[in-house]
């Protein structure tokens, strides 16, 4: 099959594009193509308008291809298109590390960029791994992660990353590495709004698995505040707060991947300040820069990149990591961009306020044909969907597909609906994103 470029007019194959995460050959035999984006909207190659209910994926916080961010890559590309990062640097990295910082939670003000979410996890692991090994405990080695847990796709954050389908095919790539349980509990939590109320004592885990393997043997737990990928699981009320408090008994850092959770999606810069929790380090990526360049970077705390920084021989390198685009100019011109514009509009303050709009939104499709629970936090929602017997997942895409169809982007994963709209989202929006998944719903066998 061939398609025509916008663009250019030209004719394209999609034989030669073996797409991330997707059924090629089912895609293939009937695809479903964007062409053109602008605030709250994609469009398709024919002129269909396609209301964003995804925010991309999860990234594009500020809307769609916004001025100021655009304006700032081509400035920054007529400029200086690419400058390395080893050993050499550019004002607009600093800059961007600054803005990025100034976001932060207290005391994290040091930032290590990398060009994604799965980057960011690897990242976040070796620093674990560099910080005890400063402080002279290098037998800390373990990392826990967490059941359906979604840290990437790199060895590191596949490995302490806890959804089976992302693992089976590559078993044993990082030794030292267990996993504690997921938090969701559908009998006890369905269709909660915000945090639900059972489920803290799912945090005892942790404890357990650091003295199953000794606290001299265990450098760092990574988990989502908000898990998304796995489908909105919300973290139980005062369950980061314990997870929090075993690290500090037992010397183990804590790693909160914010990839999703980051740069107002829950109404606040960071989950770690939606729920007061300050982690030692943290992954983002996505509306870093609002998706404009592929980008992510790694917030430490001050007393970790001291630690390792003020620990090695003068003259040496610290810390012998890094990529070819870390702190790529147009990257860093689209972050500046991006978190002033989020400064300006006060975007986060908005999701805030928009909140209880969405809840009650989402929530009106309890009852709904297939809905077996719903769930929600910020400008996230959940909707979960029974499983079709012998065919799990199948419901989930057959909605996503009707609503594409019908005018909507929304993600599936499995039989869970994600939701996480743009930011910038007003109030018909969300009305008609959730009619438009009502009626796909009960359109579905």
């Amino acid at each position: 099959m061939k398609l025509e470029n916008p663009l250019t007019g030209s004719m394209v194959s999609l034989d030669e594009w073996w797409m991330p995460f997707t059924a090629n050959r089912q895609f293939k035999a009937a695809p479903r193509l964007l062409a053109k984006a602008e605030g709250m909207y994609y469009w398709t190659p024919d002129g269909r308008q396609v209301l964003d209910g995804t925010a991309g994926l999860w990234c594009v916080n500020a809307g769609h291809n916004r001025k100021p961010i655009v304006e700032a890559v081509q400035r920054q590309a007529a400029t200086m298109d690419y400058a390395p990062p080893f050993n050499l640097g550019h004002p607009v990295a600093f800059e961007a590390a600054t803005a990025v910082a100034a976001v932060a939670p207290e005391g994290m003000k040091r930032v290590f960029f990398t060009n994604s979410g799965s980057e960011s996890a690897d990242t976040s692991i070796k620093i674990a791994l560099a910080y005890h090994r400063a402080r002279g405990e290098a037998s800390r080695r373990i990392i826990i992660g967490r059941e359906r847990g979604y840290h990437g796709v790199n060895i590191g954050g596949t490995m302490a990353g806890g959804i089976p389908g992302n693992r089976k095919a590559f078993p044993a790539l990082m030794a030292g590495v267990d996993h504690m349980r997921a938090t969701h509990d559908l009998a006890r939590n369905s269709f909660s709004r915000g945090q639900p109320a059972h489920g803290v004592e799912f945090a005892d885990d942790l404890e357990k698995l650091i003295l199953f393997h000794d606290a001299s043997n265990v450098a760092a737990v990574i988990v989502e505040p908000m898990a998304g990928s796995a489908g909105v699981l919300i973290p139980p009320t005062g369950y980061l707060e314990k997870l929090r408090a075993i690290c500090d008994k037992y010397g183990v850092l804590l790693i909160f991947d914010e990839v999703i959770t980051g740069f107002g999606r829950l109404g606040a810069p960071f989950a770690a300040q939606r729920f007061n929790v300050k982690p030692d380090l943290l992954n983002c990526a996505k509306a870093i820069n609002n998706a404009a360049v592929p980008m992510g970077a790694v917030i430490v705390r001050n007393e970790i990149f001291d630690a390792i920084v003020d620990g090695a021989p003068e003259g040496q390198i610290e810390f012998l990591h890094g990529y070819t685009y870390s702190g790529h100019p147009l990257a860093c011109a689209a972050a500046i961009a991006t978190q002033k514009l989020f400064a300006e509009e006060k975007l986060f303050d908005r999701a805030r306020a928009m909140e209880p709009v969405f809840e009650a939104a989402l929530h009106s499709l309890k009852g709904t044909r297939h809905v077996i629970d719903i769930r929600n936090l910020g400008l996230v929602g959940g909707i979960e969907l029974e499983p079709r017997p012998g065919a799990p997942g199948r419901r989930g895409l057959e909605a996503h597909v009707k609503c594409f169809e019908a005018g909507a982007l929304v993600r599936f994963t499995g039989d869970i609906l994600a939701l996480s709209p743009p930011l910038i989202v007003e109030k018909d929006q969300i009305e008609r994103l959730l009619d438009t998944i009502r009626n796909a719903l009960q359109a579905i066998e």
